[in-house]
């Protein structure tokens, strides 16, 4: 059972927590490739499992402005094709991360970040952006996705591909990626309250707390999204959260 005496949150826990919860915002708004670091921190600040579950009402919160800021660009035809697959992937996980104790789901956790920045490394490295689109190419990535969200809300690095590869345009990716996030995020709250029990009232008090970072960072982020410029950015998240990740694994 999660409880908030359970965490006994230093200042350094809730200044990471903070901070997480800002970087969030500026994700939702539509700066893709830094959920990575979002996880870590949380990890860092109230331990591996427990953040899975203390993550996915923040998202969900960020989920819901993004889908009113870029509804009118969702493109439901692709959320039709992974959402499927992405959900039995959520169910392969639950499965999986259930009966996991601490210091495995840790070491889990932190294969999955470093697995997430390879990848995402090795995309922006790629010179060819031209990826399959094969229906397998999207089960595939659809069933890691809903695997790696299940276990440590990371489901960035397949979606985001998924959706490079049909070419959507930035407010048609954001929109769409914003409501297939939404229903799979709402999807999760059922396994995390009953199953893993990592969603508990005491949690959601903490969720309070950290709403307004959310709320600065959305602000942020749209301004953000209509101006920066990814290179150095994107190579210094991926070098945080590589450390981040390491840190997760010998804390």
């Amino acid at each position: 059972m999660l409880l908030v005496a359970q965490f006994d949150v230093s200042n350094m826990a809730w200044v990471m927590a903070f901070i997480a919860a800002f970087v969030l915002g500026v994700s939702k708004s539509g700066i893709k490739g830094i959920a990575t670091i979002i996880v870590t921190l949380m990890a860092l600040a109230f331990g591996a499992k427990e953040s899975t579950g203390l993550i996915v009402p923040l998202l969900i919160i960020g989920d819901i402005f993004a889908v009113i800021y870029y509804n009118k660009h969702t493109q439901w035809k692709y959320i039709l094709r992974f959402l499927p697959w992405m959900m039995c992937g959520v169910l392969i996980g639950n499965f999986i991360g259930k009966d996991l104790d601490e210091k495995t789901f840790k070491i889990g956790m932190s294969v999955i970040i470093l697995c997430s920045v390879v990848m995402m490394y090795w995309w922006d490295r790629k010179k060819s952006k031209k990826v399959p689109t094969h229906w397998l190419f999207a089960g595939f990535m659809g069933v890691m996705a809903g695997i790696t969200t299940m276990i440590g809300n990371l489901a960035g690095a397949f979606s985001n591909i998924f959706f490079l590869a049909m070419r959507l345009p930035k407010n048609e990716f954001i929109g769409t990626a914003a409501w297939l996030f939404l229903i799979i995020n709402l999807f999760k709250l059922p396994f995390h309250i009953f199953s893993w029990e990592t969603i508990t009232p005491e949690s959601l008090l903490i969720n309070l707390k950290l709403i307004p970072g959310i709320v600065v960072g959305l602000f942020i982020g749209i301004r953000l999204v209509k101006v920066i410029k990814e290179g150095f950015y994107r190579k210094m998240i991926l070098l945080l959260t590589a450390l981040g990740a390491l840190l997760i694994l010998f804390r």
